[in-house]
C-alpha cells in the first residue's frame, strides 16, 4: 500500500470520490483506470486542534490502516481518511469497526452506482 502524498490526489479523491462518515473520521474513496496499488491519504484540518492533537489523530488513523487487512480495500483505488475531533477520545476497537463498516458502505455504494450491463439481444 502506498501513501498519497500529492495535493492534486487528495483534491481528486474529494471532488469524484465516495464519501462516508463516522464519528472520528471521513473516509473518502476514488477508483483509478490504472494497475496501480490502492494508495491512502491522510488529512486533519487546523479547526481540530493544536499541532500536537492533530498529528495523535493522524497517527491513530494510520494505526487503523496498518491493521485492517489490505483485502477490504478496493484494488486500484485511491483512500482518504480525514480526522475529526473525536478521534483523539474515541475508543480505538470502536474506530477500527467503523472503519471495517465504513469500507462496506463504500462498497455498496459502488455497486449500486455501477452501470447495469444491457441485456444481449438473443435471436432464434
Amino acid at each position: 500500500m502506498e501513501r498519497l502524498r500529492q495535493r492534486a490526489d487528495f483534491l481528486a479523491v474529494a471532488d469524484a470520490g465516495a464519501r462516508v462518515s463516522a464519528a472520528a473520521f471521513v473516509l473518502q474513496c476514488r477508483r483509478r483506470e490504472d494497475l496501480g496499488p490502492v494508495r491512502i491519504g491522510f488529512t486533519v484540518s487546523k479547526k481540530n486542534g493544536t499541532a500536537p492533537e492533530r498529528n495523535r489523530i493522524r497517527r491513530r488513523l494510520r494505526e487503523l490502516v496498518k491493521r485492517l487487512d489490505l483485502m477490504a480495500m478496493q484494488p486500484h483505488s485511491d483512500y482518504v481518511l480525514v480526522g475529526r475531533r473525536p478521534a483523539l477520545s474515541r475508543d480505538f476497537n470502536t474506530m477500527f469497526d467503523d472503519l471495517r463498516a465504513s469500507l462496506g458502505r463504500l462498497d455498496r455504494q459502488a455497486a449500486k452506482a455501477a452501470p447495469k450491463a444491457a441485456p444481449k439481444n438473443r435471436i432464434g
